[in-house]
């Protein structure tokens, strides 16, 4: 699914102003939620957006995650300071439809990342409780969020207060809330990332078996990826011609340079002392490159031919005079497998644990039912019906 935004028809043509501001909100929500795209919006989707709601009470049930509920006040506060930080960056007024597409956008990308969260936690509490008694289920939410409670005072909270340069849990608190958060909520969050991963990490094999035969038929599905062209290494000595009156002048010069680097053994030190080249302070080093790579087709040509480890004579270009030394060359191959198995072993490790933990979410969506104000959003969720916490009014 797609969501749209509408656009007035102010920003018909100056759309790089009025959308600069949302390429950022785009960029903010896109990793987070597959199925909003990272593009800026169409006419279309701007059309589209108004028919998109977007409540606004903060009691409002945005999605049912088992036996919990996700309320738009844990997602809006957030979004608002986002947001609002946002709009500090836009010059001049932003519409309310751009307003509108961007916090429709931001709600429902924080949305789905909470849905997860909720799940996976629902998962394992499942796993803990099974199908006890309410009261037992209770009990053992009670005993974990005693214990994420403690871990998060003992190993989150210390980085928490260093990260914001402050002395107290109350001062950290404030500016939890000034960023649309809390400690009470950092502290939810980080219990339901703890049991989260409690729960994939005791599905999920973390270092599965990778076979040898596994590694060759990679090896061979991908053999041109680990092919390789020939390439070399060499040093150089370069005189330009437009460095010097005539040729013969810059014949002498190179004649000289090299005369200096055969006898007295130190090519480079010529290089960096008296070389033409862009890389003479490097020592006239150039490091490994590929066969054909090179602007120069005579140099090209020399150096994936000429014996290695000796000067070459003087070798004439078309803007410069030059003398190489091959230092080493490699012929144009394939890697074998044997120096690539611990790569493409690891390779395999992480295909191996990304599809478990696939798996897994499929399993969890199975096992953990989910009703969403936005069930296109999430996969396998149905819509919800019922949108407020708040109790009904008493007549």
């Amino acid at each position: 699914m797609r969501i749209g935004v509408t656009m007035p028809s102010p920003c018909h043509h100056v759309v790089p102003r009025c959308f600069a501001w949302i390429a950022l909100a785009i960029g903010v929500t896109a990793m987070a939620m597959p199925r909003l795209h990272a593009q800026m919006p169409t006419r279309a989707e701007v059309e589209e957006a108004k028919k998109t709601p977007l409540p606004t009470d903060p009691a409002t049930v945005m999605a049912v995650v088992g036996q919990g509920r996700v309320l738009l006040g844990e997602l809006k506060p957030r979004v608002d300071a986002q947001l609002s930080r946002m709009l500090a960056q836009a010059s001049g007024e932003v519409p309310e439809d751009e307003l509108h597409y961007v916090k429709l956008r931001m709600t429902r990308s924080l949305l789905v990342q909470t849905i997860q969260s909720r799940m996976l936690r629902e998962a394992f509490l499942l796993e803990q409780v099974g199908t006890a008694a309410a009261d037992k289920r209770r009990e053992a939410e009670a005993t974990m969020a005693a214990k994420a409670r403690q871990m998060f005072y003992e190993t989150e909270l210390p980085g928490l207060m260093k990260k914001a340069n402050v002395d107290s849990k109350a001062e950290l608190d404030d500016l939890l809330r000034k960023e649309g958060s809390s400690l009470a909520f950092r502290q939810r969050e980080f219990m339901d990332q703890m049991l989260g991963s409690l729960y994939i990490r005791s599905k999920v094999n973390k270092d599965p078996a990778v076979s040898l035969s596994e590694i060759v038929r990679y090896y061979q599905e991908h053999q041109s990826k680990y092919e390789h062209k020939a390439r070399a290494r060499w040093e150089q000595l370069t005189v330009m011609f437009s460095n010097h009156p005539t040729r013969d002048a810059a014949m002498k010069a190179i004649t000289e340079m090299g005369r200096e680097a055969l006898y007295g053994g130190n090519m480079q030190a010529v290089a960096k002392a008296k070389s033409e080249e862009p890389f003479a302070s490097s020592g006239g080093l150039h490091d490994w490159t590929n066969q054909g790579s090179l602007v120069s087709a005579i140099l090209d040509q020399q150096i994936f031919s000429l014996p290695t480890g000796k000067m070459s004579e003087i070798i004439e270009d078309t803007d410069a005079y030059h003398i190489i030394r091959v230092l080493e060359r490699e012929d144009a191959g394939v890697t074998p497998v044997g120096e690539l198995q611990d790569d493409i072993s690891d390779i395999l490790r992480q295909q191996k644990i990304r599809a478990d933990q696939e798996e897994v979410m499929v399993e969890v969506r199975q096992r953990v039912p989910v009703w969403s104000f936005y069930p296109d959003d999430f996969p396998e969720a149905k819509p919800l019906l019922q949108v407020s916490a708040r109790p009904a009014l008493q007549r």
